[in-house]
């Protein structure tokens, strides 16, 4: 409740007043509520007025490089901006390369990816430490939606190195011809799925929903990259063991895989699966050892540009490809394609994984910049972040890039050697343009196993989650159920499906909660008017005639039912119960006295009904529950109840009136100010109703209610009368 700007207590007025007069607070009135026609017109003058300094404060808001960059401290900062860019940079080379096979693309499309996703990011992010770029989870869902495009236009399964050159027949455009084969086509799906989920993501940012963040909780997100990661793993088997499967469609795909792993199991490449142990031999050792020392070392060691630059010699050399039939990178040529647009005919049929994309890719964003921006003591905005991303996406589609985010390794690696702005990003796209003007086609004869090493190895953080499940257990149950359902939901039946079934297990999860909210009978403490559960706290205290009792948990649609039965349950008598044992005891009377003739006496009965009443009624319900006479009131402290709607009232009134016909009163205590609201507008205060505007008193503490109650006190038990 809001006090009255008149309403003030002086001492005095403190010690004059009674103890036992209930605290009276004046609400505020509020504004009425304009005319519609006037709240339109301000706002859109609002909204299209044209100041220089709203124009400044738009530009600089869209742009935020142009608020920053002034500002920037050369001196302090362009060193550590350097050197983070410079290894990031170093590592996206390889991983570029690598996780390109994920989303089903030549290795050449993830540098591109890469180098853009950098620059965009850069004049558009907020966060000063995320690496924006490629990442693993987005990849595999690019990949099969990139598979199944592939599938339905007919074209075969088979590497990319074995291309279909002749002319194809593009969905959706029967009657047109084009020169496009596998690879084309791949990256064709690829660039109209990011181009949609760029759309999505800016079109999120206009409509400012950028609080839906908050609805992916990290239980979920995590459980959802942990079973994505199961997925990219078993993916990855068939590159080590140089085997040429098909990705699986639909639902399952994660037993399908192994199935077709293990049928084609006698078909594996010696030399593929030689290398792939080798390099992982070397990879993990080495990546742990980067682990440990990450406190001493100023910056990780590149072990995995190592790895790819002796076994591209190796490959190269050994003629891996040509003698042992070895699956390598191919040609990646030098330089940039020229712009071209997505396959608008395409949209439809993505239209649905892109979605499912989009938010991903935002979530993942928005939750890695708050946490690092909250680490080193800055803001972030999160619909900003929504435009960065959302154009990370549409600007690249059009230069054959796949969808991007920001990624948590990199990010760590950023963070940890130095990074002070986003000046970094610009330096680690000019090692990437380096490497796609100059370097890029030396990696020719790169293997696609020691590609599949780099993926797996890099899994390595996703899939130590498992051993924290047992913590996270005794932590909180509700959460590690998500987890766990959101994680095996993605990895054994469907990556996108499982993004879906861990939002509603977390919406049934919270709506879960209300419905296991119970009513408790409150004491009141020795020393205070304090009032807490009985059944948490000793020495609490009841009085005599009154039942106070807590609900916790706002009533709603979804709970009243459980609201009644849980505080009948908790007072210990119902009174529906109750009056329909009192009507069946009435007609078996009434039977008896027919029986005997007894009708006068019935008549006498039926006479003295109204003025006998209370003592009849609790004669009857002492033969049912004796526990029923020891209270003429119950007091219901709403302090928890957040807010109501319409069967929320009902639900009150129709505990206030099934009591009242038992001369039992119901008064609310401690509401706020929003359920006042509710009560009011829902009909609860009645001034028409059996006890007139008795029930339209507002008692602000338990101690109040509980005064007034006892103030209905009547003897005999006479209640009816009285309440």
């Amino acid at each position: 409740m809001t006090l009255s700007a008149d309403f003030c207590t002086t001492v005095e007025d403190e010690a004059d007043s009674s103890p036992t007069e209930p605290l009276v607070l004046e609400r505020v009135e509020k504004e009425k509520d304009k005319n519609c026609k006037a709240i339109l017109s301000h706002q859109l003058k609002k909204c299209c007025s044209c100041t220089p300094k709203k124009v400044k404060s738009k530009i600089l808001g869209f742009v935020p490089i142009l608020k920053w960059l002034p500002n920037y401290q050369l001196r302090e900062w362009l060193l550590g901006d350097l050197m983070s860019g410079l290894i990031v940079g170093i590592l996206l080379v390889p991983q570029s390369i690598a996780y390109s096979l994920l989303a089903s693309q030549d290795p050449i499309y993830g540098l591109y990816t890469s180098f853009f996703a950098s620059i965009i990011y850069t004049l558009l992010g907020t966060s000063k430490h995320i690496s924006v770029g490629i990442f693993g989870v987005l990849c595999l869902l690019v990949g099969q939606v990139v598979d199944r495009e592939l599938a339905l236009a007919g074209y075969l399964p088979k590497s990319s190195s074995s291309v279909r050159n002749n002319s194809e027949i593009l969905p959706g455009n029967d009657n047109v011809v084009m020169e496009c084969d596998r690879s084309c086509y791949a990256i064709t799906v690829g660039t109209t799925v990011t181009f949609t989920a760029g759309v999505y993501q800016v079109l999120m940012g206009i409509f400012q929903v950028g609080f839906v963040s908050v609805y992916l909780s990290d239980s979920l997100l995590s459980g959802f990259a942990t079973g994505a990661s199961l997925t990219i793993l078993t993916s990855q088997f068939k590159y080590l063991l140089g085997l040429e499967i098909p990705r699986p469609q639909g639902w399952f795909t994660l037993f399908k895989t192994w199935y077709s792993l293990f049928t084609h199991l006698g078909h594996t490449n010696i030399c593929d699966l030689v290398t792939s142990l080798v390099c992982l031999l070397v990879l993990i050792p080495t990546k742990e050892l980067n682990d440990r020392l990450k406190s001493k070392l100023k910056a990780p060691i590149p072990f995995e540009l190592f790895v790819v630059i002796i076994a591209t010699l190796a490959s190269h050399f050994g003629h891996f490809n040509s003698e042992y039939l070895s699956d390598i990178a191919g040609d990646i040529p030098t330089g940039f394609l020229p712009p071209k647009a997505p396959m608008w005919s395409l949209i439809p049929n993505v239209a649905v994984d892109a979605f499912s994309i989009a938010i991903v890719g935002f979530a993942i964003t928005v939750s890695l910049s708050e946490m690092f921006a909250k680490k080193h003591g800055y803001t972030v905005d999160a619909n900003q972040e929504m435009y960065a991303i959302g154009f990370c996406n549409i600007l690249p589609s059009f230069f054959r890039c796949f969808t991007t985010s920001a990624a948590l390794t990199k990010t760590l690696v950023k963070e940890s050697t130095g990074c002070q702005t986003q000046v970094s990003g610009l330096v680690t796209a000019l090692v990437l343009l380096l490497v796609l003007l100059v370097i890029a086609p030396l990696f020719y004869s790169l293997q696609k196993c020691v590609l599949a090493v780099i993926i797996v190895v890099n899994l390595r953080g996703a899939l130590r989650k498992f051993t924290d499940v047992p913590r996270m257990w005794r932590v909180n149950r509700v959460d590690t159920a998500i987890w766990l359902i959101t994680m095996a939901t993605s990895a054994l039946v469907n990556t996108e499906l499982g993004l879906l079934v861990g939002v509603l297990v977390s919406a049934f999860c919270i709506l879960g909660r209300t419905q296991q909210a119970q009513a408790l009978q409150l004491g009141r403490a020795t020393t205070r008017e304090h009032y807490e559960d009985m059944s948490s706290y000793r020495g609490l205290r009841t009085h005599p005639g009154v039942v106070v009792f807590r609900y916790n948990a706002p009533i709603y649609y979804a709970n009243q039912n459980l609201f009644k039965k849980s505080l009948y349950r908790s007072v210990g008598l119902d009174p529906v119960k109750e009056k329909s044992r009192r009507i069946k005891f009435s007609k078996k009377n009434k039977k008896k006295e027919e029986a005997k003739g007894l009708l006068n006496l019935k008549s006498e009965k039926t006479a003295a009904g109204k003025e006998d009443k209370a003592e009849d009624g609790a004669t009857v319900t002492l033969m049912l529950n004796s526990k029923s006479l020891s209270f003429h009131s119950l007091v219901m402290d709403c302090s928890t109840v957040l807010f109501l709607d319409t069967a929320g009232v009902n639900a009150l009134k129709e505990v206030r009136k099934d009591y009242g016909e038992l001369g039992i009163k119901v008064v609310l205590a401690q509401c706020n100010a929003s359920v006042l609201d509710d009560l009011e507008r829902g009909g609860y205060y009645d001034e028409k109703g059996p006890d007139g505007g008795e029930n339209k008193r507002i008692f602000f503490t338990i101690a109040d209610a509980v005064h007034h109650a006892q103030s209905l006190l009547a003897p005999n038990g006479d209640y009816d009368n009285k309440c």
